[in-house]
């Protein structure tokens, strides 16, 4: 049968035929001087050459594992396994790498990396390995704990060490031990695994930690855990409502990212009736009253995303009001008021508190209601908060709020803010508290 190609196509055939010869002649002259090069080397002098030979051919492996695309066979995980039995530091940090590597574009299989018992020595590595390889062993745990069908090995394997690690009085293995666990808390399925190897008591006792970044990975992790309201027992069946003094104590932290969380798992937690009954039983005003009063504008506002939530239940409105919350809210608006978030939740809270007589008398007398005032005809409000705050000025003008009003120092302000701008005099009209008196220049 004649050739199907034409003369121009099989030239083309053949000039690459020989171009491959020769580049497959070259790799194999450079793998001959990179043997002959390592065998000069010192480190590699004392060995036998059976061992100068296995330890070559481990060196070629990594390399040749940071660049495989395809699954890799079950033949090429033996010589990993032996890898990360190393006790040299590079071999262990090269061989997590790889292994990561290999995990995140799946090229091998979690289950055949826990059948081949491959979680022992990456746990061992986050005990007391080389920090490098600490670190990609921690990511490699991370990434096995995807597996479905490894709940049970990971129970029992993974999970169980991890918490004893978690304990450690070494700072650095407390640190990555508290860094796995956060990342376990990702999946609904990891969560369900970790509750039910008894991990909620030791991320509890995290929080208390001298350690900032161990007490954020430990209350992270409890977010997450709060998130799903079937682990909401086992968070609060520790005794002597123990977490929610934990969170308190960590609201107060000077590590702001700290605080933040820590108002973040107790909104979360506070949906639960069982929570608030215990927090009512607790001084949770004065860390909340001391975020509310920071300088700092992520503290503000996770402080009064929980503070919204806790209006929304009546059983917490009388101590809030009796505790002054409506004057540091009038302190806070004089900050941030270019903040949309701020506005917003000031006002859901307001409107909540107000509520009440107790609520519209505390409002009349502090400085909230001027802070109000101040921030609808600001110009760095944000326009996208005049909406929330035109409405909850247009609801407390169903009090008698004329009166208070009427020679009164707010009468003034009103007056004073009335002039500013056109724009201004229609604001305060449309929620009724600019007096008739006052709409014409």
């Amino acid at each position: 049968m004649g050739s199907v190609l034409c003369d121009k196509c099989a030239l083309l055939f053949c000039k690459f035929k020989l171009r491959f010869r020769n580049i497959c002649k070259e790799v194999a002259h450079e793998i001959a001087v990179f043997f002959t090069e390592l065998a000069k080397c010192t480190c590699l002098s004392t060995a036998t050459p059976k061992r100068r030979k296995r330890r070559a051919s481990n060196h070629l492996v990594l390399p040749l594992l940071k660049t495989v695309e395809s699954p890799l066979p079950v033949s090429f995980m033996e010589p990993l396994m032996s890898l990360l039995l190393s006790t040299h530091p590079d071999v262990q940090k090269t061989t997590c790498l790889s292994l990561v590597n290999l995990l995140v574009k799946r090229n091998v299989c979690e289950e055949l990396v826990f059948e081949m018992g491959m979680l022992p020595p990456l746990l061992e590595m986050i005990r007391g390995g080389d920090p490098g390889a600490r670190c990609h062993a921690c990511a490699c745990v991370t990434m096995l704990a995807s597996s479905e069908s490894n709940s049970d090995a990971l129970v029992s394997e993974g999970v169980i060490p991890l918490l004893v690690l978690a304990k450690s009085y070494d700072p650095q293995v407390q640190q990555n031990a508290a860094w796995v666990l956060l990342n376990l808390t990702q999946s609904v399925r990891s969560r369900r695994v970790l509750c039910r190897a008894g991990a909620v008591p030791v991320l509890v006792v995290l929080l208390q930690c001298s350690d900032s970044r161990v007490q954020f990975y430990g209350c992270s992790a409890l977010v997450n855990l709060a998130a799903d309201p079937e682990h909401h027992a086992r968070l609060l069946h520790i005794g002597e409502r123990y977490l929610l003094k934990c969170l308190l104590t960590l609201m107060c932290s000077p590590v702001h990212k700290n605080a933040c969380q820590a108002c973040k798992c107790l909104q979360i937690l506070c949906r639960n009736v069982v929570v608030q009954d215990q927090l009512l039983e607790l001084d949770y005003v004065w860390p909340l009253k001391m975020l509310l009063s920071s300088s700092v504008l992520e503290c503000v506002q996770s402080a009064l995303r929980l503070l919204s939530t806790l209006t929304a239940h009546p059983a917490f409105h009388e101590v809030l009001v009796s505790e002054g919350v409506f004057d540091v809210i009038g302190q806070m608006l004089q900050h941030h008021r270019s903040s949309c978030d701020v506005i917003v939740h000031s006002c859901i809270t307001v409107h909540s508190l107000s509520c009440t007589c107790l609520g519209q008398q505390a409002l009349m007398e502090s400085e909230c209601l001027p802070g109000l005032l101040r921030a609808l005809v600001s110009p760095v409000t944000p326009v996208e908060a005049l909406i929330r705050l035109t409405s909850c000025l247009y609801h407390l003008m169903s009090f008698d709020f004329g009166a208070v009003l009427s020679g009164s120092e707010l009468e003034t302000e009103v007056m004073r803010l009335s002039a500013r701008t056109e724009e201004t005099r229609q604001l305060l009209s449309m929620t009724g508290i600019l007096p008739a008196s006052f709409q014409e220049p």
